[in-house]
């Protein structure tokens, strides 16, 4: 599992014209599945991320996460996350778990956020062509790998 992680000051999901997610202050996730995770790479980023230390204390150090600042977080799926670019001119996506794989485990990633956090978990549309939009803080982005 691949999760860019992007503090921002607000972003946004559109799909077909319709926002689908939007959050002000918190993380832009953009969700790589394998396809060899299970929920257990799920639980271990969600835990992960939600106490991520990427927020900045009053001393301005990078010392609070998502949850210390009730912040939102905003899950995007992005299998492209796995374009493998080694040969070629044409990225291969055989690492990406398929859709019938990786939606229920985004679907999952995104109920998990909502149970373990009173925070405004907002996602984009699985599988969509999707606009994104953002205002990142820092700009700070972390790649979390698991």
């Amino acid at each position: 599992m691949k999760v860019v992680v992007q503090r921002v000051n607000r972003a946004s999901v559109t799909v077909e014209n319709e926002i689908t997610g939007k959050i002000k202050k918190g993380l832009l996730l953009l969700v790589g599945i394998h396809e060899t995770d299970t929920k257990k790479e799920i639980d271990w980023c969600c835990n992960k991320i939600s106490k991520l230390r990427i927020f900045e204390d009053d001393e301005g150090k990078m010392n609070r996460s998502v949850q210390d600042i009730k912040g939102g977080i905003l899950v995007v799926s992005q299998f492209t996350l796995y374009g493998d670019t080694k040969k070629g001119t044409r990225p291969s996506f055989i690492e990406a778990a398929k859709p019938d794989v990786a939606e229920p485990l985004y679907n999952y990633m995104v109920e998990r956020f909502k149970k373990s956090t009173d925070l405004n978990i907002q996602e984009g549309k699985f599988g969509a062509m999707m606009q994104v939009e953002l205002l990142n803080d820092g700009p700070v982005t972390i790649i979390v790998e698991k």
